[in-house]
């Protein structure tokens, strides 16, 4: 469970991630310089008083509609763009921690690592006979960045330290610790928008944008540790340990400086063994809960991962562990409670105007970083999302009153910091195929709901989930228009990012788009069923039912694809990386084989002309759909696509892997990551159609092997071996004491403490039996 290159890192993305949710890193490993990229979760441009609403957007919203009556979907497109608001905010680097040596660059043995099992990343090299050792890890515990430097003879380490960062900033010394202060932007415009002045910083004594800070201080096992505007220098030490704290102003704190220093402070007496070993035991009471077993290792032990990649790819079962258990690793890194939600680049990002303003891009990307969430065993890294859609619904009110008149809230495909939840269009720059879309607000509720339906917890559901999840709701019912025949659809409607051929034309906008509705059938689902959960609100999930029987329908159209959109129009790209209208195949539970088989097929179809290729995050996206089909050898071949080493080139109908097997959209996306771990889930275990689905996709290049710990709906932790490609036996820990229903399940009997229980047989194929909260239950095939 490792990653291990045989040199230091010469790009960002070769670099080793570290994070305790809050603090990013990335550590290069350099032997004469060494860079340790940073970042903090609430560094942001922006301030909380910018309204980025477009007050005139109602007075358009009817013209727009008209249009599209009319069928004048170009000229609708063009309208739409006086109802953009602002573009959304950036997510910005701290900086760096830089480190310089006085040994020079001469070395042997060189070789670095991120261990996935403590989370600690380790550099080893050795000069002149004396071996040289790093260890770095952030602590979620003790909530500081920790950078260990040893050496095996005494009084050979001699370094500098210093702290500096691409925002205005400034630096001192105090009380032996080196400090940076900054200040961030009032605004940072999109990398893809063309402007003279696109970083805008306010007044440095009244502007509204986050103060930030930075602490650094250091302890030295036989050296001298001195402070000044440079920096720390430490010289003739045997061993060196430097902490490293970072605050911002966003949550309330008045100066951020004096924050990290009393993050600092309580930590003064506790050595490096102690801050390790509850950092190690923190991580692995997550990390530990879920192990995977594919095959066998063809890779020699030695061989860098870049270049095993290269070699091997998805045909070494054991990279593919290390790829599964790298999104559990990110999720842990990346999304702990208390901190932010993981955004385009999870929190790590180097850049000042990054890709697509590394924000929350919630048209997929978003939703992406948080599937793995509870099928991988780790829902309290599931409570960022869930507050971030808090703030986004607060902000999102007003926006459904101006931009739509409606009650509920809405959000667009971009959301930041702020919340931001207007389409971020740059008030007329964007384009309405991505722009105008507020179905963004559906789509985030679905979280809501699954972080309910795998735990259960129904006072969550009462006094958090669900009154979210029925403002949402409230919004479709006031955006969607009945047309004569009685089925409501929603308008303007795109299929993001994706347009459509008609007379010649190309256009974004038109009505009742599929992945819209479905995203709507799915929000009143989830509501009619957190109704019953709750035995509450009966006449609105009442009414809700009455909207749904409405709802226009998916529609098969020409080759017997599932449309995108509610005519039969011809794709502006067959091959597009979006595949929005299958969301009812995934991560949704309308289609299915069983309830709508003529749709389900139509969708497969939609799937096979799309093709197997695409950026990382479609990638990892069809391999969930492939997995949802049941068609694993597809999934494995997607697999493949994506474990491939990237070159770097901005090739968007081809992703890969990065040499630290990042995801490359590319440039640099983290959602990849996650959805490949969700995916290789998918495979293995599925529970969205209520009965439990033991390997309903398993790729005959893993006829051996198991898992245990993944989580499924209802409550249940699951473990899986199989053999010869057939599932062997299965364990069922029922977290709830709820009845547990197995699909395919002829031949397969269920035992307790060794003893036969009995259970329900259906037409169906499926058994169900009752189960005892806390207790595990065996379900072994039947021997013939």
């Amino acid at each position: 469970m490792k990653l291990q290159y045989d040199k230091p890192a010469a790009k960002w993305t070769e670099a080793l991630p570290l994070g305790n949710g809050r603090i990013g890193a990335m550590h290069f490993g350099g032997v004469e310089r060494d860079r340790i990229g940073l970042n903090e979760d609430t560094l942001w441009s922006g301030t909380p008083s910018k309204e980025v609403n477009n007050e005139n957007a109602l007075k358009v919203l009817s013209e727009v509609r008209r249009l599209v009556s009319a069928g004048l979907y170009e000229e609708a497109d063009r309208k739409s763009k006086e109802m953009m608001g602002d573009f959304s905010q950036s997510y910005l680097p701290f900086g760096d921690l830089v480190l310089a040596f006085g040994h020079g660059d001469v070395h042997r043995s060189y070789r670095r690592s991120l261990d996935l099992e403590d989370a600690v990343s380790r550099v080893e090299y050795e000069i002149g006979g004396v071996r040289h050792s790093r260890e770095l890890f952030v602590s979620y515990p003790d909530n500081v960045l920790v950078l260990r430097l040893e050496a095996d003879a005494p009084g050979v380490l001699d370094v500098r330290a210093r702290l500096d960062s691409p925002l205005r900033y400034e630096t001192s010394a105090a009380n032996g610790r080196f400090i940076l202060r900054g200040i961030a932007p009032e605004h940072v415009d999109p990398s893809y928008y063309d402007t003279s002045n696109p970083i805008v910083y306010g007044d440095d004594e009244t502007s509204e944008a986050i103060r930030f800070a930075g602490v650094l201080h250091a302890t030295a096992d036989g050296g001298e540790v001195r402070a000044d505007g440079d920096g720390l220098q430490v010289r003739g030490a045997h061993s060196i340990t430097f902490l490293f704290s970072a605050a911002t102003t966003f949550n309330g704190a008045p100066d951020a400086a004096a924050e990290a220093e009393k993050q600092l402070d309580r930590l003064v007496g506790k050595g490096y063994a102690a801050l390790r070993d509850d950092h190690i035991a923190d991580y692995r009471a997550l990390f530990d809960r879920v192990s995977l077993s594919l095959g066998e290792r063809r890779a020699s032990e030695e061989m860098p991962t870049d270049e095993r990649i290269t070699a091997y790819g998805a045909a070494d079962p054991n990279l593919v562990e290390l790829l599964f258990h790298y999104g559990r690793y990110l999720t842990i890194a990346g999304s702990r409670p208390g901190t932010q939600a993981t955004n385009l680049q999870g929190i790590w990002n180097d850049q000042t105007r990054p890709p697509w303003s590394s924000n929350y891009t919630i048209n997929i990307n978003t939703q992406m970083n948080y599937w793995p969430t509870e099928t991988a065993n780790l829902s309290e890294c599931h409570e960022p999302m869930i507050s971030l859609i808090g703030r986004v619904a607060k902000t999102g009110r007003k926006t459904a009153e101006l931009h739509y008149g409606s009650r509920g809230w809405v959000a667009h495909h971009n959301v930041d910091l702020w919340g931001h939840s207007a389409p971020a269009g740059g008030r007329g720059e964007g384009d309405a195929s991505w722009a105008m879309w507020p179905m963004g607000g559906v789509w985030l509720a679905q979280h809501l709901w699954e972080h309910y339906a795998f735990g259960l917890d129904l006072d969550y559901l009462r006094d958090n989930a669900y009154p979210i999840m029925k403002e949402a709701a409230l919004f479709c019912l006031d955006f969607l228009e009945e047309d004569v025949m009685g089925r409501l659809s929603t308008c303007p409607s795109t299929s993001p990012e994706h347009k459509f051929r008609y007379d010649g034309k190309t256009a974004g906008i038109s009505r009742a788009s599929t992945m819209d509705m479905a995203l709507i059938w799915d929000l009143f689902t989830n509501c009619i069923e957190a109704s019953e959960a709750l035995g509450a609100d009966e006449v609105f999930a009442e009414e809700l039912r009455g909207a749904r029987a409405k709802l226009y329908p998916p529609q098969i159209g020409r080759d017997g694809r599932l449309q995108e959109w509610f005519e039969d129009f011809e794709d502006e790209d067959p091959h597009h990386r979006h595949v929005s209208h299958l969301f009812g195949v995934y991560p949704g539970r309308q289609l299915t084989v069983r309830d709508t088989p003529e749709l389900f097929a139509a969708a497969r179809r939609s799937l096979e002309i799309r093709g197997n290729e695409g950026t990382g995050w479609s990638l990892g996206w069809k391999i969930g759909l492939w997995a949802r089909f049941s068609q694993g050898n597809q999934g494995f071949e997607l697999l493949q696509n994506l474990m491939r080493l990237s070159g770097g080139d901005m090739n968007y109908s081809r992703g890969g892997l990065y040499p630290n097997m990042f995801d490359a959209h590319p440039p640099f996306q983290i959602d990849g990551n996650y959805a490949a771990t969700s995916g290789i889930i998918e495979m293995l275990l599925q529970s969205h159609q209520k009965a439990l689905e033991l390997l309903p996709a398993l790729p005959e290049a893993w006829p051996n092997g198991s898992v245990e710990g993944l989580c499924a709906r209802g409550g249940f932790e699951v473990d899986i071996r199989w053999r010869e490609g057939r599932l062997e036996e299965a364990s069922v820990r029922s977290l709830r004491g709820r009845d547990c229903e197995i699909a395919e399940a002829d031949g397969l009997t269920v035992t307790l403490d060794g003893a036969d229980i009995p259970v329900q047989r259906s037409e169906q194929g499926t058994i169900r039996f009752v189960t005892e909260t806390g207790r595990t239950y065996c379900i072994r095939r039947s021997r013939v």
